[in-house]
């Protein structure tokens, strides 16, 4: 029986392999036999917020300035807590639900992270 590596993001074990590619159910995250064989940069993004806090998955977050919502003519206003955010990459590195508007993508560099 031969052993699958474990996932490089959610570290599930639960990996199988289809066309050559590795594929982690948990988190949909996929890789080539390749990279799961050649050691990798594991230079992990730390995504920092407004304050220079490291922020986390399910962190409670604070907006520090009146934010346009695109497409809409409404505003996030200053001090809006956001509860249990999702750290993603991409330019807009939070994803969460702001209450009183719904999902939407947030930069950190707009954030500070609230003691809960």
């Amino acid at each position: 029986m031969t052993v699958l590596p474990a996932c490089p993001l959610c570290s599930s074990s639960y990996t199988y392999l289809d066309r050559g590619m590795y594929i982690c159910p948990e988190c949909a995250h996929e890789w080539s036999e390749a990279a799961a064989t050649t050691p990798e940069d594991s230079a992990v993004k730390i995504v920092r917020d407004a304050n220079g806090t490291e922020l986390k998955d399910g962190d409670t977050v604070s907006i520090i300035k009146d934010l346009k919502v695109k497409g809409s003519s409404t505003v996030v206003k200053v001090g809006t807590k956001v509860k249990n955010i999702r750290l993603v990459d991409g330019d807009h590195d939070i994803d969460c639900k702001v209450p009183g508007i719904g999902p939407m993508g947030l930069k950190s560099e707009f954030v500070k992270k609230v003691a809960e």
